[in-house]
């Protein structure tokens, strides 16, 4: 029989394949399916439709005269009587064998830890295709094959007595195991939590990398809200809660951006750039510049001698503006882009994940000195949270830049492994030396300097706070601050990263104060969850 003639005389019942699960890389379920029913309907089969009716609404609690409508519809020989039916409704029809009405499984997703990792995960929609975030991006994987189910019928609609169906069976989804560590995740999210409750920001990110590959071990965006009861019917809401802003939107980092500006130095100098300003070198006491008539001042007056005359460490401990200002205009506009490039700046860092922001980075072309001058100490430039945690990994990491991951692996459930992408290098920022020369400066900032609140006795800890100002339609908004911290450990041998931005935050508002702290709690969560070892320090 031809594919056309086995279409007019079959009907299709779709066999609804299992979702793939979503777990971490440890196997903790993040995503699962608890199993439901959709109940059909053949109308040209159904003998009584009244009593039919009548049994359909006692099962499923649904109106007798509405069911009666469905099945004595002149047009559709096949109807949906319901979705998302449970068990117990569908035995109990079972039990009835109504002529005409049949079921098919049906997976409604499931989420068991609720809130945790609610913007990477993402959720599905009503028919259960993945709508955003991890759900969306690997939705081909996860969905699986329908399956069907053919009766032999009559032209009319009417299964044919005797008649033998055809089966052909759903073909489930793949797991998908990702980066994420959900131990790690849970100690992101409580020190979150912590810090929205102190200062009651407009929002709080976090996210934790392996500095060694640029896997995704946490990642968290506050407030938050619990995928097993998804406010579908607030588009606004579900809009703002569900969107992952450290990879999605971005924001002006502030002093943080001082690591790249102190790594294209560093570098620079090490190759014999005389242009570059050695680790040695004092930075002269008067600490305000004038770019083409923009003024560039520290926050500090240096009253009685405080902050004057530094080295590149002390301008980092400090976060002296005018330094950078300094070797930013110093290595010139050709030098400087250079480094901004390869550090992934103005570009997307290729995460799995749909929506990436590109950043804001002025054209090279249309570069003032004043421009420059403000970018060398993170003002001018808007940047994501992923950009700036990869571009701060590869820093301190030896100079290696990766493509930054959330999923470790494809699998099926019976183990057989689809896919397992590796690290990908993407490409070399700085050398080894310079990085860590580099890292050695920033552990001085933890020890010494800002970024004293992420201070964990007996383990070497280094970073940078942030403290930048908010503009809104081109102009200052008063009162209104990002606070952040990225912070790493250990300091001689960096293996974990954090980024945590908190935007708009009340009572206080400097990154050393508010981000510092909050940086300082989740590596201590880090420490107790993988029994790391305190070190002797240098």
């Amino acid at each position: 029989m031809g594919y056309r003639a086995l279409d007019q005389w079959t009907r299709e019942i779709p066999i609804v394949p299992q979702r793939g699960k979503i777990v971490d890389r440890n196997g903790v379920l993040l995503a699962d399916n608890s199993t439901a029913y959709t109940v059909y309907a053949r109308s040209n089969a159904i003998k009584d439709k009244d009593a039919t009716a009548g049994f359909l609404a006692n099962a499923l609690g649904m109106e007798q005269t509405l069911l009666y409508e469905r099945l004595t519809k002149k047009k559709a020989s096949e109807v949906t009587i319901a979705k998302r039916v449970d068990k117990a409704a569908v035995s109990q029809l079972a039990q009835l064998q109504l002529d005409g009405v049949y079921y098919s499984r049906d997976n409604t997703r499931f989420y068991p830890k609720g809130e945790t990792l609610c913007q990477v995960l993402g959720f599905t929609s009503i028919d259960n295709v993945g709508t955003t975030g991890v759900e969306k991006y690997y939705d081909e994987y996860l969905a699986g094959k329908k399956g069907e189910l053919l009766y032999e019928t009559d032209l009319v609609g009417i299964e044919i007595e005797n008649s033998v169906a055809a089966y052909l069976p759903a073909e489930d989804g793949y797991n998908v195991q990702l980066t994420i560590d959900y131990g790690i995740q849970e100690a992101v999210e409580s020190a979150m939590e912590k810090v929205y409750s102190i200062y009651s920001p407009t929002a709080v990110q976090c996210i934790v990398l392996d500095v060694n590959n640029f896997e995704v071990l946490a990642l968290a965006n506050y407030p938050s809200y619990n995928l097993n009861e998804i406010p579908r019917n607030d588009a606004d809401a579900l809009n703002a809660l569900s969107r992952n802003r450290l990879i999605c939107d971005i924001y002006e980092p502030g002093s943080t951006f001082k690591i790249i500006t102190s790594a294209a130095n560093l570098e620079e100098y090490s190759q014999g750039n005389a242009k570059a300003f050695s680790p040695n070198y004092i930075f002269p006491s008067s600490r305000t510049r004038l770019v083409d008539s923009t003024t560039v001042k520290c926050w500090s007056n240096h009253a009685n001698g405080k902050h004057c005359n530094q080295t590149l460490s002390d301008a980092l401990n400090t976060s002296c503006n005018p330094c950078f200002t300094d070797i930013a205009m110093s290595l010139g506009k050709e030098t400087f882009y250079k480094y901004l490039s390869a550090f992934g700046f103005g570009q997307k860092t290729g995460i799995d994940y749909g929506g990436e922001a590109y950043g804001l980075l002025l054209n090279e072309e249309v570069v003032r000195g004043c421009d420059l001058a403000r970018i060398g100490f993170g003002q001018t430039v808007a940047v994501s949270g992923i950009q700036l945690a990869c571009a701060t990994a590869s820093a301190v990491n030896g100079g290696y830049y990766y493509i930054p991951r959330l999923v470790k692996k494809i699998y099926a459930e019976d183990g057989y492994v689809l896919k397992e992408p590796k690290a990908e290098l993407k490409n070399r920022t700085i050398s080894e030396q310079s990085s860590k020369m580099l890292a050695e400066m920033l552990e001085g900032v933890v020890r010494d300097g800002s970024g004293k609140k992420a201070y964990i006795e007996g383990y070497r800890v280094g970073g940078k706070t942030g403290t930048a100002q908010k503009f809104e339609n081109g102009h200052i908004a008063a009162g209104k601050y990002v606070s952040s911290f990225v912070g790493f450990f250990p300091a001689n041998q960096p293996k974990y990263l954090t980024l945590v931005i908190v935007d708009e935050p009340q009572g206080a508002y400097y990154g050393s104060v508010v981000a510092a702290p909050c940086a300082k709690e989740i590596f201590e969560g880090i420490i107790s969850l993988k029994n790391i070892q305190s070190q002797a320090l240098a």
